[in-house]
């Protein structure tokens, strides 16, 4: 490693110490007894999604004015902030509309109240998500439903421009809900273009999607599960001199728009990330021993386990949103299994259903196998269940609005307890990318400050500072460039900074250091 050497005096100063002068203090460890640098920092995703469909997390109600949906919007972050978390998984097309200004799809009624209306007055919300995100050293990842067209929770009509007015051949009515056929290419074309748009305009950190691939059935008066009304496109491929059968042939439609999504993010955006939030069990054949339900492969042709051996992701997020006690859904074993799948070449985060902590107030749901009325110690015990197994290497709640309400005590026990010691989020060397360059430590108006190298991509600033003797890391936003030496517990003699890129590569070290005497 490269020798950096700083003045020590004016950290002294900074401290408020008398300063010697002439002391130089060397980055790289010394022998016995003499300066020993931090450990490598620790690294955990810690996301929540943040749902737009129906108001779940944001915004509280539909129809309000921009100035209380950006108050709304901030209080979200500083809360995210404050717990600890250091992403969001924002959904930002719900049901073929958009949360954005678009040419594409029109605005979602769950801003204004009407599909097709902007929020009065005017304003870009996932402009302002992603730079008050960013602002706060929060990865902002843009979550998308590919093939849901209509919402049962939806009140007004489509819009002009919605695709079920202009392109009313690509979409199927099944139940309450409108889809978009996932056999007709013009469909897929448009999600890519969603997609496509979304990632050349705004500076997302990651595209991700969930288990909303051909919708979840729903029964018919004779208790059997009504067939998603698809027949056409499918006789168009028979009579084309198709081979596979209809299941097969739908798992290979989702197949084709995962595998284009994926190479849409690498092309336009290749420091992004493309992630995937499948339900939590596997394909009934590759299941562990004892683990049963509905199985995602044969009702909604989501063939997850090729996906992964595809590479066809960055990021597995598996709803695993049973109890740990819930023996045919165990939350270990399913965290295993997954785990197992991805291996250590990309990451595995498990989903936590947080929101089964209920509402302050609510009434307690019966008791049942099936009941969601967890408490926060739940959450907290699958988290250190989670860590104790590798390869996992963080986990996202749902929801947001579970963190925002701190159901059963679960954002205190969070901010205090479980997400106490700042960490950085997974790297992604696979991502490739030049490690960052070094920043430099430098005195202005009698304040310690970080300098990002010229022409360097910084997103946060990993600062460790030592206080008595211990190594303490703190995670800085890219903006925040002071160094506050006074800290709880005394004052740092030692302040060790790396500058972190998008791809949560950390340059090398530099070091400022107080002299002894």
């Amino acid at each position: 490693m490269r020798r950096r050497e700083v003045s020590a005096a004016a950290l002294l100063a900074l401290a408020g110490c008398a300063a010697p002068t002439g002391v130089l203090a060397p980055v790289e460890d010394a022998g016995p007894g003499g300066f020993r640098m931090p450990p490598a920092a620790p690294r955990e995703m810690r996301g929540a999604w943040i749902a737009t469909v129906d108001n779940i997390d944001w915004p509280s109600r539909r129809g309000l004015p921009a100035a209380e949906q950006r108050a709304e919007m901030l209080r979200m972050l500083d809360r995210a902030q404050s717990i600890g978390l250091n992403a969001v998984m924002l959904q930002v097309r719900p049901a073929t509309d958009a949360i954005y200004p678009s040419s594409i799809e029109p605005w979602s009624e769950y801003l204004s109240g009407e599909q097709g209306r902007a929020p009065e007055p005017g304003w870009d919300p996932l402009a302002q998500w992603v730079q008050e995100a960013h602002r706060r050293g929060i990865e902002v990842h843009a979550w998308f439903n590919p093939y849901r067209a209509w919402h049962p929770s939806a009140r007004g009509v489509p819009a002009a421009n919605h695709v079920s007015r202009t392109k009313p051949h690509l979409v199927r009515r099944y139940g309450e809900t409108q889809w978009l056929d996932p056999a007709e290419p013009e469909a897929a074309a448009q999600t890519l273009a969603v997609v496509a748009d979304v990632l050349t305009r705004y500076d997302i950190d990651g595209v991700h999607i969930d288990d909303y691939f051909y919708p979840y059935p729903i029964k018919g008066a004779d208790g059997n599960d009504v067939d998603f009304p698809d027949a056409a496109p499918f006789q168009r491929y028979l009579d084309g001199g198709g081979k596979l059968t209809r299941d097969d042939w739908r798992r290979e439609q989702v197949n084709v728009l995962v595998r284009k999504m994926f190479e849409t993010v690498r092309r336009i955006r290749p420091a992004a990330r493309f992630g995937i939030s499948p339900f939590g069990l596997g394909r009934p054949d590759l299941r562990p021993p004892g683990i049963e339900g509905f199985s995602q492969y044969d009702k909604l042709y989501a063939d997850v386990e090729f996906w992964i051996e595809q590479g066809w992701y960055d990021y597995l997020v598996p709803q695993l949103y049973w109890a740990i006690d819930r023996e045919k859904q165990a939350f270990a074993v399913l965290q295993d299994y997954w785990g197992g799948r991805v291996g250590k070449l990309k990451h595995m985060w498990p989903g936590l259903y947080t929101s089964s902590i209920p509402r302050p107030g609510a009434t307690p749901a019966p008791t049942s196998p099936n009941a969601r009325n967890w408490k926060a110690d739940e959450i907290l015990n699958q988290i250190k269940l989670q860590r104790g197994h590798s390869p996992a290497g963080g986990h996202v709640h749902f929801s947001m609005a579970a963190l925002m309400q701190d159901r059963d005590g679960i954002a205190t026990k969070l901010r205090e307890q479980t997400y106490r010691d700042a960490v950085l989020p997974p790297a992604n060397p696979w991502l490739g990318g030049q490690q960052p360059a070094a920043p430099t430590l430098r005195l202005d108006g009698g304040q310690l400050h970080i300098a990002a190298a010229a022409g360097s991509s910084v997103t946060t600033w990993a600062v460790w500072l030592r206080v008595a003797g211990n190594w303490r890391l703190r995670v800085q936003p890219a903006l925040d460039t002071r160094v506050a030496l006074a800290v709880e517990g005394g004052t740092a003699d030692a302040v060790v900074v790396t500058a972190v890129n998008r791809s949560a590569q950390e340059s090398s070290r530099v070091v400022w250091r107080a002299a002894r005497g």
